[in-house]
């Protein structure tokens, strides 16, 4: 039977290693999220109703643009209204 130490070094070793992996991870994910979203994506995102997002879109809560009769919403915008 073999036992192996694990000293404060190696588990600060695995700590770094750790991070530094969940920040390129987060990182290649942030990248990945579309900048412009259509209303079946942020209604899903979102988990609301047709009707709530035209709502949001109606009162200005939520600013759009409207091109060739699809609605396209900025994800910075959808975070700006969570924030608030």
């Amino acid at each position: 039977m073999v036992v192996e130490l694990i000293t404060r070094e190696d588990l600060n070793e695995f700590r770094s290693l750790l991070l530094n992996d969940l920040k390129e991870i987060i990182q290649s994910n942030s990248q990945k999220t579309k900048q412009w979203l259509k209303s079946n994506e942020v209604r899903k995102l979102l988990n609301i109703s047709p009707g709530t997002l035209q709502n949001l879109r109606i009162n200005g809560t939520l600013s759009y643009t409207k091109i060739g009769g699809i609605n396209y919403y900025k994800y910075d915008d959808i975070v700006k209204m969570l924030e608030k």
